[in-house]
């Protein structure tokens, strides 16, 4: 039997950013036929049998237009309720108010001061995707005050959270899961320095394959557990999950980041089973 599928990109990256081209063999082998399309390009997305979000990086300039499409495609993956939680960063409150170990964050809404932390600190948007907004201060003055005021004067609320220092070192180690399933892991480096990439969407990263650490993983799994409970859900009923976590200045791992709406997957950086696992977990969703 044929199904259809559509991976969804960008007016930028209509085709995303070739992260998931071991994909498409593992999704034929299974009967699937597989196209690409901009999430606002009028394609006939109610004809496939799944939609999956891969790189609908321009959603944060267009939030609410974005997320009025996802709640009109069926068969999306993931689902319209989980993009609207998971596309604001505020989302890492509820994860801390959970008990999951994460980096502390402090939401700042438009026209509201931050109680500026004591170390080095990162303000970036509340909504926002590829690192772009964010920007790290060594102390509270006149530079974090107008990047702060730069983004409440666009109307957005901001994120103010301490700086660890691991992510100079040792970087992020990405998490992922594949319908509730862990599949694999890897590091990712990128400093907000970086440069942009050429589509002006997100930041150039050093990404290579890891093995996460037990007590990783551990949190991981917290984290992922935690927001399914949030969401009223089953972890299967993600197609996929990304949990970046860092170690914190005591060793212990914390979570930076819960990407459940258009993450990078790292397949380049996974084992050749990892498209395998993806493309299962596709057709799990049909089930």
């Amino acid at each position: 039997m044929t199904r259809s599928a559509i991976f969804v990109g960008c007016a930028a990256l209509p085709e995303g950013d070739g992260d998931e081209a071991a994909v498409l063999p593992a999704l034929a082998d299974l009967g699937f036929t597989l196209s690409w399309a901009a999430w606002d390009s009028g394609a006939d997305f109610a004809s496939a049998d799944v939609v999956v979000l891969r790189a609908a990086w321009d959603y944060p300039e267009r939030r609410e237009e974005f997320l009025r499409w996802c709640e009109d495609v069926p068969g999306l993956s993931n689902s319209a309720a989980v993009v609207r939680w998971n596309t604001d960063k505020a989302y890492l409150g509820e994860l801390l108010d959970a008990g999951v170990p994460t980096v502390p964050v402090e939401i700042v809404p438009p026209g509201e001061k931050p109680r500026w932390p004591k170390k080095p600190f990162v303000v970036k948007p509340s909504v926002g995707a590829g690192g772009r907004g964010a920007a790290r201060f060594e102390a509270a003055g006149a530079e974090a005050e107008k990047h702060l005021r730069a983004l409440h004067d666009e109307g957005r609320t901001a994120l103010v959270q301490p700086y660890q220092s691991s992510v100079d070192t040792q970087g992020e180690i990405a998490v992922v899961y594949f319908g509730g399933v862990y599949s694999h892991a890897f590091t990712k480096f990128a400093p907000l320095e970086s440069e942009v990439d050429a589509s002006g969407l997100y930041r150039e990263e050093r990404l290579a394959a890891a093995v996460p650490a037990p007590e990783v993983r551990a949190a991981a799994e917290d984290a992922l557990d935690a927001a399914c409970g949030l969401l009223g859900i089953l972890r299967a009923e993600l197609l996929y999950a990304r949990v970046d976590l860092v170690r914190g200045d005591d060793g212990r791992p914390l979570v930076l980041e819960l990407e459940l709406t258009e993450p990078s997957l790292g397949f380049r950086h996974a084992d050749a089973g990892a498209p395998l696992r993806f493309a299962s977990a596709v057709r799990q969703q049909l089930a």
